[in-house]
């Protein structure tokens, strides 16, 4: 095997493992259940507080990968790492963080759940993450920039 080939190889065995991790992660934790997120993001009904666990987790999780990353000068599997630079705060992020928000509390679903939940063959799951699908296409073809729509193709 050459070496690209080799890099290529393990690029994603890294990939699967974190992808594996994070699915196994998220079904032990409850949140491919739309109905325990929906009960946790009722505040002002009948809330389900047990998910305040998980988002505490996970922001740890990643707070101390964010730190460890600032002690690496680069990356183990890329040669730079791959942080935001935006800081300002636009009509479009909030516009996007408002239909996220929106679409999570009625559906019960965000992205990572709803790919996981795939596993389950659930009907409601299959249905989300084709209309997810369908909303990220339109998003590139109406609102992407040229620049972005161009690297599409």
């Amino acid at each position: 095997m050459s070496g690209a080939a080799r890099s290529v190889a393990t690029h994603a065995l890294a990939a699967l493992a974190a992808g594996l991790l994070f699915g196994l992660g998220l079904s032990l934790s409850g949140m491919l259940d739309p109905a325990r997120v929906r009960g946790f993001l009722d505040v002002g009904g009948a809330w389900d507080p047990s998910l305040v666990f998980v988002l505490g987790g996970a922001v740890s999780v990643s707070a101390l990968g964010y730190a460890l990353s600032r002690r690496f000068r680069r990356p183990v599997l890329a040669e730079t790492f791959d942080l935001p630079t935006a800081r300002r705060i636009d009509p479009p992020l909030v516009l996007g963080a408002a239909l996220f928000g929106v679409g999570w509390g009625l559906s019960g679903f965000c992205p990572g759940p709803a790919i996981a939940g795939l596993s389950t063959g659930a009907a409601p799951v299959l249905v989300f993450v084709v209309a997810m699908l369908i909303g990220m296409a339109a998003h590139d073809l109406a609102w992407a920039p040229a620049r972005h729509r161009t690297s599409l193709r």
